[in-house]
């Protein structure tokens, strides 16, 4: 089983343009994913609305993770968004992760926690899960 990680996922939903959102999801989420952001609970359609929104507002980015656990079919790391948005301005957020596999490697479960490091009031929403 090749398992995917938030890097990889991060990349392909925020910053690749070569594919799809459609694509990006199915690499890297099962069908049946959900997620939980500063307690707010999405469904995987949810958390893809809220993927196409932010896709609108970025230009650029990068992830930066500074710590990665895999054990089994769970997954844990504490990592660095770093945004450029379109309009020029920056965000960071660092984000707390506790994650579980399905069987076939893509994330079943994401809950985290995240931390405004960089950004306004208002960029708070491309860290929340709706």
């Amino acid at each position: 089983m090749t398992r995917t990680g938030i890097e990889a996922a991060l990349n392909d939903l925020l910053f690749n343009s070569d594919i799809t959102l459609e694509e990006a999801a199915d690499r890297h989420f099962s069908p049946e994913y959900r997620q939980r952001t500063d307690g707010e609970w999405a469904d995987r359609t949810e958390f893809l609305e809220h993927i196409t929104h932010v896709r609108s507002l970025v230009a650029d980015g990068r992830v930066e993770v500074h710590e990665e656990l895999y054990d089994g079919s769970n997954y844990a790391d504490r990592h660095t968004a770093h945004i450029t948005k379109k309009d020029g301005s920056t965000v960071s957020m660092e984000v707390y992760v506790f994650a579980d596999f399905a069987p076939d490697g893509r994330f079943n479960r994401i809950e985290e926690t995240t931390l405004m490091l960089k950004g306004s009031d208002a960029d708070r929403n491309i860290g929340s899960a709706r």
